[in-house]
């Protein structure tokens, strides 16, 4: 099928009814700016801080809309994913909040802290080899063993929920004229797009160069479906969904990469001015918004910080100068 002729895409107003569904279980993040930040990146940005999200990251936005959704509808039983950790977390506690359990597929080289916060949550884990195969056939055995599938980006309900962080951000500050996100699968970037897309804002995406399957996907004229992953940014090693591109090729103005180090010096700034510990995958933003003033240089710029997944223990190594 043609990427423009995906359907069962959400739209403005099911990003609305995600908000209102997911209320009483999400947490309104602050949106955080700061000087010092400002004259780094040479632009005024605002953040908004999903690393301060319930499971430390954006994910549980989607994840709460599908759980929810499936209450709606009268659909029981438990559930399963694949994730490199943020969206099995989330998963696991929003089933947990609705009476369920969470069947999470992870790659065998998952970070140890998120694997532990799965199981934290109540989410039980079922490694895989480390590749994007693997996860769709170890997820497809749990289905039919009888779990209720919820993917991680590649579903109606799930960028919906992600678009509600995008409908905060410019409800509470309404003169920016740019947004960015990382993008691993796509359900943030997807989300974020058509929460903005009738006001005006140009969006804008980043990926590590490791996992720059988007990039090679918009190049070629269609979705790249295989790629073998080498980046630190261990959230965003995830294929570009289906739906999730259709709306990328359509919404997003570009999509950029940076490199590993890029992402290590963006991390140590976020801390020294923010004094914020945040994850590899959020921290593309801040790095692509310092390498492209072309793009930014002056302009009021949200950036959505997906997550603070981190264990403190590695912090030091990973963002170790050169």
């Amino acid at each position: 099928m043609p990427p423009n002729t995906v359907v069962d895409i959400p739209d403005f107003a099911d990003i609305h009814l995600a908000r209102a569904r997911i209320n009483d279980w999400t947490r309104l993040t602050p949106v955080l700016s700061d000087p010092g930040l400002d004259r780094e990146l040479g632009c005024f940005v605002y953040c908004k801080c999903e690393n301060l999200q319930r499971t430390g990251s954006f994910k549980f936005r989607g994840a709460s809309n599908a759980i929810s959704r499936l209450s709606e509808d009268g659909v029981e039983g438990d559930v399963a994913t694949h994730s490199s950790g943020n969206h099995g977390a989330a998963l696991a506690l929003a089933a947990k909040l609705d009476g369920r359990k969470a069947h999470v597929v992870m790659p065998e080289n998952s970070v140890v802290m998120k694997i532990a916060a799965v199981r934290r949550y109540g989410g039980i884990v079922h490694f895989c080899a480390p590749t994007q195969q693997s996860r769709e056939d170890e997820l497809a055995k749990l289905v039919e063993d009888g779990k209720i599938p919820v993917p991680p980006y590649d579903h109606a309900d799930i960028i919906a929920g992600q678009g509600t962080a995008a409908l905060e951000l410019i409800q509470e500050v309404s003169t920016l004229e740019q947004v960015i996100t990382p993008v691993g699968g796509g359900g943030l970037i997807s989300g974020t797009a058509i929460a903005v897309g009738s006001t005006g804002q140009q969006v804008y995406g980043v990926e590590p160069e490791g996992a720059a399957d988007t990039v090679a996907s918009l190049e070629q004229g269609e979705r790249v479906k295989s790629w073998t992953p080498d980046t630190i940014a261990d959230g965003l090693r995830a294929i570009i969904g289906e739906r999730n591109f259709t709306v990328i090729r359509n919404q997003v103005r570009q999509v950029f990469t940076v490199s590993d180090e890029d992402i290590r010096r963006a991390m140590y700034l976020f801390w020294q001015e923010l004094r914020m510990v945040i994850e590899p995958s959020s921290a593309t933003v801040v790095a692509a918004i310092r390498n492209h003033p072309e793009v930014f240089a002056g302009k009021k710029v949200g950036a959505i910080i997906s997550g603070g997944n981190i264990d403190p223990g590695n912090w030091q190594s990973l963002t170790k100068r050169n």
